[in-house]
């Protein structure tokens, strides 16, 4: 850890405490799982009286991050989203995580309210409800009625939330700092996926960014009858209140009132995935959290969504990758697959492309002889998540995100309807894929695009030619070389070079019998004279001598004749 994150542990130094206990009493139970005496397993408990160790590895996980607070109930959903980097088990339960907190009071909501819209709730509402619909871990909603009529409801920032979570993510980040020393955490780049985290909770704090999204989706389904967005009101938003028309629907997630109502769940789940499917492969910017809550059946079959504060963005290059990876599935293209898999991730430096091709060739023979329309797309996409985590190639947010769409959203039309398919629903994209990569106009912005790099490069090229040539008329030009995992095997030769002179100087010192000596008189056991100097001397050079065979020996370099 840097000496420049001492002052914000000092700082933090309660919050610091508080979760290190908490991740001390799950480590704790983390290791009495694995023994087996039921008094010791049931010595741990969480605030809530369940019994720690009798829980599974990923739900101590999920029961630990509730523990720590909202900050970390937010992380452990965001995490969700990198089944990548944690795992499919882990991001499967790490998003039951729930955000549920206690509201504000109704003086602390007001007065939030007036000092960000410059005036009294009772002068800006004909009505204001108290008591809120619900209650999440960055802020909380409330129905009101504007003096036209018009029922809304309002997003209201937690008060001193910026704070609680500034102080949260300053703390994980010095987390990330220390996990960066363990070998075992550094192929997950925590330092890397904190910032990542840290900059999508600050995201999600900008309620003005959650208001321009409802926008661009309202402009962007102007002509799509079947979906509503809700209606924002701009003179009654900020950046820590937003305030929306009110849509009074059914959730996808009440069945039982669907079915009641004799809604025809098949068809909701067909318009509903062919709305998401429309978004993500042909506008690119997409409603990212497609869970049964977030979804409404409106009045007349109209389909509403809720909850823009997530929403996913591809441009087009990484949107044609995706195309051609879900294309190269189905057809069961093994070396194109790994190819894409390749250029969309960024892998490691020991990368076994073998070991990743024959995975890959299983995978794709597992999937093989399924038809479209019995076709898993989750499960397919949870397959090849994990093989990319085994191999530990690091895939864009973006692309994590969407895999994490898609397989909530063919979550959501399985629970509607049995027999779903997403890849049915897919079917007509992939002739759009297709034809639109066959496009002239898709041609022409490729071309138009190799022509600005080919033009920039045809400017740099020149000027940087003559730099270099210059350089080394002038005799300035430096080549430098990186050289990896080099240091041990230096730090390695230097010590070897020093035990070396070491056991050859008190050699000398023994055999010179330089003083101090043991057994100046009369000898022990035919030993007269022993430099004390080059004893202590030969001891300590023996000593090195170990440690670098050891050292040696772990690294498995040895024995290795290639």
């Amino acid at each position: 850890m840097k000496i420049t994150s001492i002052p914000q542990i000092i700082r933090n130094v309660k919050r610091w405490s508080e979760i290190i206990s908490v991740l001390s009493r799950y480590g704790l139970a983390d290791w009495l799982s694995q023994l087996n005496i039921d008094f010791a397993k049931d010595a741990l408990r969480n605030r809530d009286g369940e019994i720690l160790a009798r829980h599974t590895r990923e739900t101590r996980i999920r029961m630990a991050l509730t523990d720590l607070g909202p900050t970390f109930i937010k992380l452990g959903q965001l995490l969700s989203t990198r089944p990548d980097v944690v795992g499919v088990d882990l991001a499967d339960e790490l998003r039951k995580l729930q955000t549920g907190v206690p509201s504000d009071p109704p003086k602390a909501v007001r007065d939030l309210i007036a000092a960000e819209l410059g005036q009294p709730v009772e002068e800006l509402f004909a009505s204001f409800d108290d008591v809120p619909v619900a209650s999440a871990s960055i802020g909380q909603v409330h129905r009101a009625t504007l003096h036209d009529g018009s029922q809304v409801v309002l997003k209201i920032q937690h008060a001193n939330i910026e704070g609680v979570i500034r102080e949260d993510l300053e703390v994980i980040a010095g987390l990330a700092q220390l996990a960066e020393h363990v070998p075992e955490l550094v192929p997950y780049r925590p330092k890397a996926m904190a910032a990542e985290m840290a900059r999508t909770l600050r995201r999600e704090l900008d309620f003005a960014l959650e208001e321009r999204n409802l926008q661009q989706f309202a402009a962007q389904l102007a002509d799509n009858s079947e979906v509503r967005v809700p209606r924002t009101y701009p003179e009654f938003c900020t950046s820590r209140v937003i305030t929306m028309e009110w849509m009074d629907g059914i959730k996808l997630s009440d069945t039982a009132r669907l079915r009641a109502a004799a809604i025809d769940l098949a068809e909701i789940a067909r318009r509903g995935a062919s709305l998401y499917v429309d978004m993500i492969f042909t506008h690119g910017f997409y409603h990212a959290d497609p869970h049964p809550g977030n979804i409404l059946l409106l009045p007349g079959n109209i389909i509403g969504l809720l909850d823009f504060g997530m929403v996913g963005r591809i441009d087009e290059r990484l949107r044609e990758d995706i195309e051609a990876m879900l294309m190269s599935i189905v057809n069961r293209d093994v070396l194109m697959l790994t190819s894409i898999i390749k250029r969309v991730g960024t892998t490691p430096a020991e990368l076994d492309e073998s070991a990743l091709a024959v995975d890959v060739a299983d995978f794709v023979g597992n999937y093989a002889t399924q038809s479209l329309s019995h076709f898993n797309v989750g499960a397919a996409l949870n397959e090849i998540i994990e093989i990319i985590r085994r191999h530990r190639i690091f895939l864009p947010a973006q692309v994590s995100l969407l895999i994490k769409t898609l397989v909530t959203l063919e979550g959501t039309g399985r629970m509607l309807h049995p027999d779903f398919s997403l890849m049915e629903i897919m079917r007509p994209f992939h002739r759009q894929m297709i034809l639109r990569r066959l496009s002239p106009a898709r041609q022409m912005r490729k071309l138009r695009r190799i022509y600005w790099e080919f033009e920039n490069l045809l400017e740099v090229l020149p000027g940087r030619t003559l730099d270099i040539l210059q350089q080394i008329q002038s005799g300035k030009f430096d080549v430098h070389l990186q050289h990896r995992g080099l240091e041990p095997s230096v730090n390695r030769l230097v010590l070897g070079m020093l035990a070396s002179a070491l056991f050859l100087g008190s050699s000398l010192l023994l055999s010179y019998e330089v003083r101090p000596v043991l057994f100046p008189d009369d000898g022990f056991l035919g030993i007269r004279n022993l430099s004390i100097l080059g004893l202590a001397g030969s001891i300590t050079a023996l000593l090195i001598g170990l440690r670098l065979l050891r050292a040696i020996g772990k690294s498995g370099h040895l024995d290795r004749t290639d």
